[in-house]
């Protein structure tokens, strides 16, 4: 996978109905709700739509209408690395101190390399994926309260990177 990104910066905007208005800085305008706690239902202002799933280990794949399938693994601190090269960045997630920190002192360098997603998987691997996402869940379940972290808080603008990718 290249080095030289497409790099599409997004805030997400929680609506009076809990769905997520995701604003890409190309225009591209998204309309998220989360069917549960590993799947997002999408459409945007392009025609477009489809599911984006988490799989577990960082891993996302979005299936579109047409059944074409990208992966995407998060990166931390709202960045997701789609397998078409795309890189987007969550700038909802870059607000207050970590925010100030990261662009004062050039963030890549604190951020670290970018580890590539998956270009396919098989049924298998996904399946694998699936157990692994579910035993994290349970585990995270059994031991905080109630807050599965990261990227699956109810408002989808936390600390993660939303509703993921």
């Amino acid at each position: 996978m290249a080095s030289n990104y497409n790099t599409l910066e997004y805030t997400d905007e929680v609506l009076a109905d809990k769905t997520i208005c995701r604003r890409y800085n190309n225009g591209r305008i998204e309309w998220r709700t989360r069917l549960d706690n590993t799947k997002v239902d999408w459409r945007d202002n392009q025609a477009n739509f489809g599911v984006d799933e988490l799989l577990g280990d960082g891993i996302i794949k979005r299936t579109y209408r047409n059944e074409q399938v990208v992966y995407a693994r998060e990166q931390g601190y709202g960045r997701t690395l789609w397998s078409d090269n795309s890189l987007t960045i969550n700038k909802t997630s870059f607000g207050g101190k970590v925010g100030a920190i990261l662009a004062g002192v050039g963030g890549a360098f604190l951020l670290g390399a970018l580890v590539a997603p998956p270009l396919s998987l098989g049924a298998g691997q996904e399946e694998e994926l699936r157990r692994q996402q579910a035993l994290q869940q349970q585990q995270n379940s059994g031991t905080s309260s109630g807050d599965s972290g990261g990227s699956w808080d109810d408002s989808g603008v936390g600390d993660g990177d939303g509703d993921f990718g």
